[in-house]
């Protein structure tokens, strides 16, 4: 199958690709070697092959979900870079006003 010029350059615009002449005639080239060899895999009778979502058999790879013992409060904020009381601080989200002042970055 020998694709034209203008397919070629159809197919690189709809990719905002920006091909010379020189380039349009080299892709035709590759391009219809492409789909002559899709043509060539569709020739091949899968009917008997059952569908295949995956080539390995998949298992969980998770660890059981057991209980253990909780981080203390002292523990969960000990890395914290600004903590208070037990409790992360954190920058406002939705005043940046705030979160300015808060960095110090504001008058």
């Amino acid at each position: 199958m020998k694709l034209t010029k203008d397919e070629v350059r159809h197919v690189a615009e709809l990719a905002k690709l920006q091909l010379s002449e020189a380039e349009l005639d080299e892709y035709a080239d590759q391009l219809a070697q492409i789909l002559a060899y899709a043509q060539q895999i569709q020739a091949v009778d899968t009917g008997a092959v059952a569908p295949t979502p995956h080539i390995l058999p998949l298992t969980n790879a998770l660890a059981d979900d057991t209980p253990q013992a909780c981080l203390s409060t002292a523990e969960a904020v000990c890395n914290a870079p600004d903590a208070e009381d037990g409790y992360f601080r954190v920058i406002a989200v939705f005043d940046d006003s705030a979160s300015l002042v808060s960095r110090g970055e504001h008058e």
